[in-house]
């Protein structure tokens, strides 16, 4: 199993994760030449995918979905209200309806020799989700855009051999930043994106003995910085109240604009 990060952060979005025989993207933001040229760097093209799971309908989550699948005929799958979101930016309806594929919290969908699971988040989107991918008894965990956790989250979350978990905002930057305040409230609201510090203390609940790789993703460029988030996390690993410290796995950023180490087990 191959699990890697394209691209990361409030300027685009778009995850990878396949097997020997089955390829899938979550969410592909940006545009299509730069999803190609992720795939290109893993021995990959578009034409080996086999899906795309959308976590949610903002921008920096599906711009380049129409153009991909207007090409290449790869369905989708998201909730109603993400696919809806979709539908909107389409409007000549390029996109064929048959292409249109409608998940639900917690009821699986399989893709060749993997499962993919979606999980309820809470984000300012139509009906956002995160999502499990599981091959044989591995399992990666993907959530991103989501303003708060809960019980709820650790459950989906745990057990994982990877994982990749949104580190959006360091607050003291956000506090101290130009974005004007119904922003700043947003982001920080349950609604809104994880910031270092809780990022760091949901990871402290989802250490396992199997886990061997966690990227940071979804960083904000105007209010973090990577080895901001690194190092927030990192402490907060280390002086957590867990038999785990960060050497034990492979902690990492995703970056930005370009393709992040790939994690194979």
């Amino acid at each position: 199993m191959r699990f890697t990060s394209l691209f990361s952060g409030s300027s685009g979005n778009c995850t990878y994760v396949g097997s020997d025989n089955t390829h899938i993207l979550v969410d592909a933001g940006c545009n299509r030449k730069r999803v190609e040229e992720g795939l290109n760097s893993l021995n990959l093209s578009l034409a080996d995918i086999n899906a795309i799971f959308v976590t949610h309908e903002h921008v920096d989550h599906i711009a380049a979905i129409r153009t991909i699948v207007k090409k290449y005929n790869i369905p989708i799958f998201g909730t109603e209200g993400t696919l809806e979101g979709i539908k909107k930016t389409d409007p000549k309806n390029e996109i064929p309806s048959s292409l249109y594929n409608i998940v639900y919290a917690d009821h699986p969908v399989v893709v060749g020799d993997m499962t993919v699971d979606p999980m309820k988040i809470s984000h300012d989107a139509a009906d956002p989700c995160g999502y499990r991918v599981y091959h044989g008894d591995q399992k990666i965990g993907i959530a991103t855009d989501l303003g708060c956790y809960d019980d709820y989250t650790v459950d989906c979350l745990s057990g994982c051999d990877a994982l990749l978990l949104e580190a959006n905002h360091d607050v003291r930057m956000l506090q101290a930043g130009p974005y004007p305040y119904r922003l700043k409230s947003r982001i920080l609201g349950d609604k809104g994106h994880l910031s270092n510090d809780k990022s760091g203390e949901l990871l402290c609940r989802l250490l396992n003995d199997r886990i061997k790789g966690v990227f940071l993703g979804h960083l904000s460029q105007e209010n973090n910085l990577p080895e901001l988030a690194y190092e927030t996390v990192r402490v907060e690993v280390d002086m957590g109240d867990v038999p785990y410290t960060s050497h034990d796995f492979n902690l990492m950023v995703a970056k930005r604009s370009e393709v992040s180490a790939v994690l194979e087990f």
